[in-house]
């Protein structure tokens, strides 16, 4: 994705209602064939968001866990219902 912050360009809708996003907004944002387009119509201004990223890319992105050891979601679950429990504990007495 090329880092262009601002970008001018025009298409025309069809007649079924479809249009063709212009090659040089397809490369600036990367999008490619299937990528999903969110679009939102606020006090008539259209504004057109391409999801480029998936949850996946994001993986990582933290760095390494910081004990240096991965867990599950059920693990996650199961310590996060403990931390509640203490906390209820805690809070009760």
């Amino acid at each position: 994705m090329n880092r262009v912050f601002r970008l001018e360009a025009s298409s025309a809708v069809t007649s079924k209602g479809q249009t063709t996003i212009p090659k040089e907004v397809r490369d600036a944002m990367g999008i490619k064939d299937g990528t999903a387009l969110r679009w939102r119509l606020d006090n008539g201004v259209l504004t057109v968001r391409a999801k480029t990223k998936r949850l996946e890319d994001f993986a990582g992105a933290l760095g390494s866990p910081p004990n240096g050891r991965r867990v599950t979601i059920e693990e996650m679950n199961e310590d996060i219902g403990q931390a509640v429990n203490e906390r209820l504990q805690r809070s009760n007495s």
